[in-house]
């Protein structure tokens, strides 16, 4: 109530840009004030339960519900987005170099569509700077995945260095990694997805993980986030070649290219749209997925989740763990607790006495 009835109204009256770095610049700060950790906790925070804390990927994630890549794009806040609830959290995209991202303005509000529409292009500033915020982080709460892209200057047949770069410089600092390659605001990205392409970058970071491996005496798990704008066949030759790779999961799905069902003016900005018209589709992208691997596949479903309903759609769709974004923007970290409750009442409701129950529930 206190994000609906003060901050919306005022964030809502500020330029989109303007209110995202007010947000993540003003948590960062605050959160390093002695005692703000708790009180954030204590007002927005959720009490881990034994029905929805999760081990995957050799991490224990205390809730299923995370906060997606793009809102802390430099790792800025991770102390504060881990006092509000969240389960997990990706930081970034980052790339190898800093990089101004599009021309202004790039992001945009569709209140009625309850959507957003951004072409930010991965603006970040680089692989050092993250690095060096989180390894300031000597305490934890919940892990933190390092999304991780290519610059806009490097072309496709290069990219592979940009990830490698990255994971070099992140290694020690991220829980586990995600391999972007379908944000529509880079020129070319989504190409990555498809043909020989995808095999050849897929195996690069699977080798540059492994010598960082042992390197450092330790195993991390790679995601790969794939784009909801994709045919049934290429979907299909996506995840054949993902599983194959040995990469740990998929986040399905990136934000969409997609402008159907739309109302609000701002439908005609290019850029990707998230939020609520991206739920069905998101959802339909987890469950062929986990119908293709038969669940062997971790997935992290993202896409328009505002309402534990949602959440649990995509659970029993095949989703592990689910993440937030625009949803926080629209209704605040209280959605945290709403989601919380409301999928510890759809568990008992259908019997359930664990998340991981749930999991590709509609398949069998």
């Amino acid at each position: 109530m206190l994000y609906r009835n003060i901050g919306k109204p005022l964030f809502f009256k500020l330029d989109p840009e303007k209110a995202h770095h007010l947000v993540v610049g003003g948590l960062g700060r605050t959160s390093l004030l002695p005692g703000a950790e708790a009180a954030m906790r204590g007002i927005y925070g959720v009490n881990e339960t034994p029905d929805l804390a999760v081990d995957l990927f050799g991490l224990h994630f205390p809730t299923p519900i995370g906060l997606a890549a793009g809102l802390d794009k430099n790792g800025q806040a991770v102390r504060g987005f881990s006092s509000i609830g969240f389960g997990f959290m990706e930081v970034g995209t980052v790339t190898p170099k800093a990089q101004p991202g599009n021309e202004l303005p790039r992001l945009f509000r569709l209140p009625p569509d309850e959507a957003l529409i951004n072409r930010m292009g991965f603006n970040n500033e680089g692989a050092e700077a993250m690095a060096r915020r989180l390894s300031l982080l000597k305490e934890r709460r919940i892990p933190v995945a390092v999304n991780i892209g290519k610059n806009k200057v490097t072309p496709n047949e290069e990219a592979h260095g940009d990830y490698e770069a990255c994971i070099r410089e992140l290694f020690p600092y991220g829980d586990f990694f995600v391999v972007n390659i379908s944000s529509p605001n880079t020129p070319d990205l989504r190409s990555l997805q498809h043909g020989s392409e995808l095999s050849s970058l897929l195996d690069a970071v699977m080798s540059e993980m492994s010598h960082q491996a042992q390197l450092h005496g330790t195993q991390k798990a790679v995601l790969v986030k794939i784009a909801p704008d994709v045919s049934d066949e290429e979907l299909e030759y996506m995840v054949d070649t993902i599983s194959r790779s040995g990469v740990s999961g998929i986040i399905a799905t990136n934000t969409t290219l997609s402008r159907a069902g739309l109302s609000h003016g701002n439908a005609k900005e290019t850029g990707g749209l998230s939020g609520k018209p991206l739920r069905e589709r998101s959802t339909e992208i987890v469950s062929r997925i986990y119908q293709q691997t038969s669940g062997s596949l971790p997935i992290i479903g993202s896409g328009g989740i505002f309402t534990a309903k949602d959440a649990y759609e995509k659970i029993r769709a095949g989703a592990s763990l689910v993440e937030i974004y625009t949803a926080l923007i629209y209704e605040g970290p209280e959605v945290n607790r709403r989601l919380h409750a409301g999928l510890r009442e759809l568990l008992k409701r259908d019997g359930y006495a664990h998340i991981s129950e749930a999991v590709g529930a509609n398949h069998r």
